[in-house]
């Protein structure tokens, strides 16, 4: 089954319930080593971007997460809104015609994305970041699509490894973001960007290819 823009619309409508919903515990992972902003930027960046695509479909997948990159940019504050923004924009420049994505799509978009924001971030995995759990999740995409798998199953192997990827981020010490300023104390702490990360990927599970 392929990915068609009404799926990616799904998507963005159920991450801006799913954050809402996380808002309070985005906030309370951030205010342990960030500025306490992760959350209530994630729910309000993503019902703006919700509300974008329901006021005016988009006719073609890049087209809706391009609209979702301007939006969060414009939205969420901090890093998140352009490293989000960023994964998003990028993912729409792989699939300029296409009306839906295949397996082999959508690996390209999710893996363009992800490299979008290696490049902005200057992140790698290891660094506590949600990097962190965003590599995992394109390189279960890949082993996946090339056992021959369609994107309903390829999206479950990256969401199961992006959880996987965010639970890594545990014992940490952060080593960028405002959380690497904490040295030490930055140990034992979830990063909430990788947190919201294996959210996005656990949506796309449920919606993206249903």
């Amino acid at each position: 089954m392929a990915v068609t823009t009404g799926n990616i619309v799904s998507w963005i409508a159920a991450l801006a319930s799913t954050y809402g919903e996380q808002q309070s515990y985005l906030t309370e992972l951030d205010a342990a080593i960030g500025d306490a902003d992760h959350g209530s930027n994630m729910a309000r960046g993503f019902a703006a971007a919700r509300d974008d695509l329901q006021g005016d479909p988009p006719e073609t997948p890049a087209a809706a997460l391009k609209r979702v990159a301007m939006v969060l940019m414009k939205t969420v504050g901090g890093a998140s809104g352009p490293l989000y923004g960023t994964f998003f924009l990028k993912a729409a420049t792989t699939c300029p015609q296409a009306n839906e994505l295949n397996g082999d799509q959508l690996l390209e978009a999710l893996a363009a994305g992800t490299e979008g924001v290696q490049q902005r971030g200057k992140a790698e995995v290891g660094d506590k970041t949600m990097v962190d759990a965003l590599v995992p999740a394109v390189e279960a995409l890949r082993e996946s699509r090339t056992a021959g798998e369609e994107p309903a199953a390829m999206l479950a192997a990256a969401a199961t490894a992006a959880e996987a990827g965010r639970d890594s981020t545990y014992p940490l010490v952060a080593r960028k973001g405002r959380a690497s300023y904490l040295g030490e104390r930055s140990r034992d702490h979830l990063d909430p960007g990788a947190t919201s990360t294996a959210l996005l990927l656990a949506a796309a599970r449920d919606h993206l290819a249903a």
